[in-house]
C-alpha cells in the first residue's frame, strides 16, 4: 500500500482511504488557493457594485432626479456594473443597480429612479 501526501504540505495523511490533507489548516490554505481568482472577481465585482449603489443613492434623495454624465463620471461611477435592466413598452431601458436606477436622456443627462 502507498503512503498518500497531504496536496498541499506533502506530509503524510494517516486516516480516511479517501482523505487529501493532512490538516485543516492545509485544507483551507490549498482550497484558498485554488478559489483565489473566482472570489477575487466576485468581490471586486460586488465592490463595483456598492459603489455605484451608493452614488446613485447619494444623488437621487427624493426618488427621481436628473444629473449630469459628468457628475457620476466624477464620483466614480462605472457603467459596465448593473444589476439589471427594464424596457418601457415605448422603447426607453433604465439600467439598475438593485433598486436604484438610470435612465439616459439628451445632452449627456441621466434620469435617476428609485424602484418601489
Amino acid at each position: 500500500m502507498s503512503v498518500k501526501k497531504c496536496l498541499e504540505c506533502g506530509e503524510k495523511v494517516i486516516g480516511r482511504i479517501d482523505k487529501k490533507f493532512c490538516s485543516d489548516y492545509c485544507r483551507n490554505s490549498f482550497n484558498n488557493k485554488v478559489n483565489k481568482e473566482s472570489k477575487n472577481l466576485i468581490r471586486n465585482t460586488n465592490n463595483r457594485l456598492r459603489k455605484n449603489y451608493k452614488i446613485l443613492s447619494e444623488l437621487n434623495t427624493l426618488g427621481k432626479t436628473k444629473v449630469s454624465r459628468r457628475k457620476l463620471f466624477d464620483r466614480g461611477f462605472d457603467f459596465k456594473f448593473i444589476t439589471s435592466t427594464y424596457t418601457t413598452k415605448t422603447g426607453n431601458t433604465y439600467f439598475y443597480v438593485y433598486d436604484q436606477g438610470y435612465l439616459e436622456l439628451e445632452n449627456e443627462l441621466y434620469l435617476l429612479v428609485k424602484q418601489d
